[in-house]
């Protein structure tokens, strides 16, 4: 008896003092949280097409999506892409220098004949390659584009294949490219491909640098102004704008959004405006422009995402239970609608709960919170400590 005594006294104490078993935590936290409110009713165009997507959050919206159209010289952002793509350039450099021939001042001279947007050339003039990206870009010069395509590949038509050939890989479907500089109708795309490519190329800092200028000096030329009317309007900073008569008014822009600490890229399109002519097409295409900027400050703000209330729970072996909350509420910048991304990363207790014991974290859009019990839980009892397994 005192054997057997003995042996339940010391399996006693064991039990008594193993160490606790780990809590289970689970949340009814989803991968993906809809930011709440009703989505706003954005000022899209009545004609043509619209498309606005902010870097880091996503796709704001969009307005007539049909055929692909003709879109000017908006056309010029893919020749500088596929010209930076060839030629980098970086810093301050100036990359090398093109010689102005005698086909390239014919060029010019057919174009003027035309009315197309130009800039003067001479015979023997020397531009470097951002000169040159200068002229396409802020006072939209045809001959330019023509000029950059012929020193790039050798002929137009093969410049044009790897402007279609970059397309493709950006998986811009509905695009198609005829010429460099968008003067052919048959260069034809949608605001919505537009957008994905004006991303691509502000990514490329000398490109985002050409577009933010209001003008340059280059040789013969003189002083160049940027024929982007919004530059520096409402935080906008480029990108291209484009006019014909089968493509109306058109502008793929950026413009950068401040909401409270954050600075947000902003990269849309606005194609296909009405007008008699480019000034009224262009001032057509602007006063959409800012109507969407203007409800884009409206819409982008800071909304709570998740409350600082019961958002899961923590159960121990022996059945004691607490609740787990956000330590605070969880705000991210978006817009009404909004999905964003959740990671939820947990710690279960091993032992007892405590009040206010950090548990894991809720993390969406950079923003992260601390996840904690919202009470203490009880010990377990002498008896479930005995007859446990």
């Amino acid at each position: 008896m005192l054997v057997l005594a003995g042996l339940l006294g010391t399996g006693s104490a064991v039990q008594l003092t193993r160490d606790n078993p780990a809590a289970t935590l689970t949340t009814s936290i989803g991968s993906t949280l809809r930011v709440p409110g009703k989505p706003a009713t954005m000022p899209w165009p009545g004609e043509g097409s619209a498309e606005l997507m902010i870097e880091g959050l996503g796709r704001l919206g969009g307005s007539g999506g049909g055929p692909a159209k003709a879109i000017g010289s908006v056309a010029k952002v893919m020749t500088a892409f596929v010209i930076l793509q060839e030629h980098p350039l970086n810093g301050n450099q100036e990359g090398p220098e093109l010689t102005v021939s005698a086909e390239d001042v014919a060029d010019y001279e057919r174009r003027k004949a035309t009315g197309q947007s130009l800039v003067h050339v001479v015979e023997g003039e020397e531009l470097t390659q951002r000169d040159a990206l200068e002229a396409l870009m802020l006072p939209s010069a045809n001959n330019i584009a023509h000029q950059l395509a012929i020193w790039d590949a050798g002929s137009e038509e093969a410049f044009v294949d790897k402007m279609n050939d970059a397309a493709d890989e950006l998986g811009l479907a509905n695009t198609h490219y005829s010429d460099p500089s968008g003067f052919l109708p048959t260069t034809i795309s949608t605001a919505a491909d537009q957008v994905i490519l004006g991303r691509a190329a502000l990514k490329m800092p000398v490109f985002a640098e050409i577009v933010e200028l209001p003008d340059a000096t280059i040789p013969v030329a003189g002083q160049i102004n940027n024929y982007n009317d919004l530059l520096g309007e409402s935080g906008v900073f480029g990108i291209k704008t484009g006019s014909t008569d089968q493509a109306g008014g058109c502008l793929l822009f950026a413009s950068r959004v401040k909401v409270g600490s954050r600075t947000l890229i902003l990269v849309g399109a606005v194609f296909n405006q009405p007008g008699a002519n480019t000034p009224e097409q262009l001032a057509a295409t602007n006063r959409v422009v800012r109507k969407l900027l203007t409800a884009v400050r409206k819409t982008v703000k800071e909304y709570q995402l998740l409350a600082a209330a019961p958002a899961g729970k923590v159960e121990t072996e022996w059945g004691a239970t607490a609740t787990v909350s956000p330590a605070t509420p969880l705000k991210v910048v978006g817009w009404p609608g909004l999905s964003v991304p959740v990671k939820v990363e947990t710690t279960p207790p091993a032992a007892g709960i405590a009040a206010g014991q950090e548990v894991g974290t809720v993390e969406a859009s950079g923003v992260r919170v601390k996840l904690r019990t919202d009470a203490a839980a009880p010990e377990p009892s002498l008896w479930w400590k005995l007859t446990r397994f």
